[in-house]
């Protein structure tokens, strides 16, 4: 069966898999009722969490509605969360606890409490409603998202039309086309695939308010206050004032940066140089290659699948003692005869854990790179450690007669990042499987996976595997150096793009009902904190998928980024191979999980207390040049 589960042996499985996770949970929850306030609730509620995560990971079963409809009646079920409240107000048995244990008790009733269970009956019923509705809403909005827009071809010049799908005597625009070199393609495309969807903009409308309602059901201002609860941030406020600053701090950079497209610009197209939202992305691209002639192909050579494999190998031995190995896998146990499985195996420890590597490109595979667990670690009765399994995909060519697979710079980071992710999961060794690996506050989870990028960004990692696939010569240290300088041209735009879309989630998650239109605010938030015009008729929050996993938490990105940037400044730039550091990095920041609060691990690893000054600051100053390079290539 899928991942060695049995019932998972044929599709039929996964309704047996369910039904037996719900069947084990009813027992639970029995069990957990009439057990007396001690450390056993705290695991039984745990048992209860990972029945139900196993199936719900494995295959997204919260997307059903009888599962969640179940979850949501546990999160407001009065009996089992007596249970709990009886031992959090046993002083005694709490004072008891360990700090893991007590924090996910406070976790688990945390659950309770943001959905309702505080209210009385029909409000509690009203709450499990919301969130069915919220639910279904997000799920549409998703669907909505990805759809294409239609035009009749005769609306546009004949000489552009080969560069849309052609549908009869209408053209499908799926997408921005960002990368292509004719301005009017882009500005057609803009037009057309942004341009407003009314049921797509109710959906919106229903979805943000349906949110608000049930932040104000369950006692909070705003759906903004209520999903802060928890993160590093803890609230609206802080946010705010995190990306204001770092608006303020962006601003020059970003209209020089502007001033540069602009320029190049002028220069390809003479008649219509006026810089527009369709030509960022392009003209951004078209400066890093001018100045610094980055081609893709120069590189990939030096980045055969085997030795990036072998880099992540060599780096994980060398600051945390582990090791990564291949594992034969049995008959069904993947979904593809190319899905590779790895041991993580630690030099004292043993094995850790699995990470299942969907890493090659097939049809109908979703194009995204990600990582998700199928099984978080956790204490068992008997005293044994559940071993986490995660997976870890990938869109990378195949390989072919005369070369390995050869990954662009693009995708060795992305396989860095998705790395970073699948370690938290492996060291995120915690007690509970409620707070294990990366089940932990989203601006805090993407810490670890931001952080290898700074490794596969310096020329001494780097350099320990970069080696051309035919001849064996290492990658020249001035090509690394020309890489990442190149990230920076135009890096301050590009930053203040995700100030904007931060800024216009919060706004939307913030006081109900908002003042203007969805559009209207997208309008008046793109001219404060992003400077190129709004276009007519074009709606692109329809298009802002992220607002469905990430609402109110979109900030979460700049935020970790900020972190992983001070921890890499501080900790791991003057030696990128420190043991000790690396030591310090999965005692105080790896192996907690969720299951210590996101700004007490972040003071452990930097030994100091972060103002919203210093994330600010962190940010910015990575987008200086460095002078070494920069006289070099002068």
């Amino acid at each position: 069966g899928l991942f060695g589960v049995p019932e998972l042996s044929c599709p039929e499985g996964f309704q047996e898999a369910q039904d037996k996770a719900l069947q084990e949970s009813e027992q639970l929850v029995q069990k957990a009722c009439s057990t007396p306030p001690g450390p056993e609730t705290v695991m039984i509620f745990d048992q209860l969490s990972d029945s139900l995560c196993r199936v719900a990971d494995l295959c997204l079963l919260l997307m059903h509605d009888c599962f969640t409809l179940y979850v949501s009646r546990l999160n407001t079920d009065v009996e089992l969360c007596q249970s709990l409240r009886r031992l959090l107000a046993d002083e005694t048995v709490m004072s008891s606890l360990d700090p893991e244990t007590r924090r996910v008790a406070e976790l688990f009733m945390f659950d309770f409490e943001i959905s309702g269970i505080h209210l009385d009956e029909e409000k509690r019923k009203k709450a499990v409603n919301l969130n069915v509705r919220i639910l279904d809403l997000c799920n549409e909005f998703l669907t909505g998202a990805h759809l294409s827009n239609k035009i009749d071809k005769h609306v546009l010049p004949e000489h552009i039309r080969y560069n849309f799908t052609a549908e009869g005597n209408y053209l499908q625009v799926a997408g921005l086309h960002a990368d292509c070199p004719d301005d009017l393609v882009r500005e057609v495309a803009y037009k057309i695939f942004l341009y407003p969807n009314a049921e797509q903009l109710s959906r919106l409308e229903e979805l943000l308010a349906s949110r608000n309602s049930l932040a104000q059901l369950v006692g909070y201002d705003t759906f903004a206050q209520r999903a802060l609860q928890g993160t590093m941030a803890k609230n609206p406020e802080t946010v705010r004032q995190f990306l204001e600053k770092l608006s303020d701090q962006l601003s020059k950079r970003t209209q020089k940066d502007f001033e540069m497209m602009t320029k190049m610009k002028m220069k390809l197209n003479p008649q219509n140089s006026k810089l527009m939202p369709w030509d960022h992305p392009y003209y951004s691209g078209v400066l890093r290659a001018e100045r610094y002639n980055i081609d893709p192909g120069l590189y990939c050579p030096f980045f055969s699948l085997g030795a990036c494999m072998e880099g992540l190998n060599n780096l994980f031995s060398r600051l945390l003692g582990i090791s990564l190995y291949a594992e034969q896998t049995k008959r069904g146990e993947v979904w593809s005869e190319d899905v590779r499985k790895l041991a993580v195996v630690h030099e004292t420890e043993g094995l850790l854990g699995y990470i299942y590597c969907d890493f090659f490109q097939r049809p109908d595979k979703p194009h995204q790179d990600c990582h998700f667990t199928v099984r978080g670690g956790r204490l068992k009765e008997n005293g044994e450690y559940q071993l986490p399994v995660v997976v870890l995909m990938l869109s990378l060519p195949h390989s072919t007669r005369s070369a390995p697979t050869l990954l662009s710079p693009g995708m060795m980071e992305n396989l860095f990042h998705e790395m970073g992710h699948a370690m938290h999961s492996m060291l995120g060794r915690t007690r509970y499987q409620h707070v294990t690996g990366t089940r932990c506050s989203t601006d805090f989870a993407e810490v670890p996976s931001i952080l290898m990028e700074y490794f596969a960004n310096d020329y001494r990692v780097v350099n320990q595997f970069a080696r051309h696939y035919k001849t064996g010569q290492p990658l020249p240290k001035n090509m690394v150096s020309r890489l990442c300088e190149s990230k920076k041209v135009c890096a301050a735009a590009d930053m203040q793009l995700q100030v904007f879309y931060a800024a216009l989630d919060q706004i939307y998650h913030g006081k109900h009902p908002l003042k203007k239109s969805t559009t209207e605010i997208l309008k008046e938030t793109q001219e404060k904190f992003y400077g190129l015009p709004y276009v007519p008729n074009t709606a692109w929050q329809l298009r802002f998928s992220h607002l469905v996993g990430y609402g109110a938490k979109y900030y979460s990105y700049l935020m970790s980024r900020a972190v992983a940037s001070m921890v890499w400044k501080q900790c791991f730039a003057q030696d990128p191979f420190d043991r000790a550091m690396g030591e310090r990095y999965r005692r105080e920041m790896l192996a907690h999980g969720g299951g210590k609060e996101p700004i007490l691990m972040v003071q452990g690893m930097l030994q100091k207390s972060p103002s919203v000054e210093d994330f600010v600051d962190a940010l910015v100053s990575d987008l200086d040049q460095d002078f070494e390079t920069f006289i070099t290539d002068s």
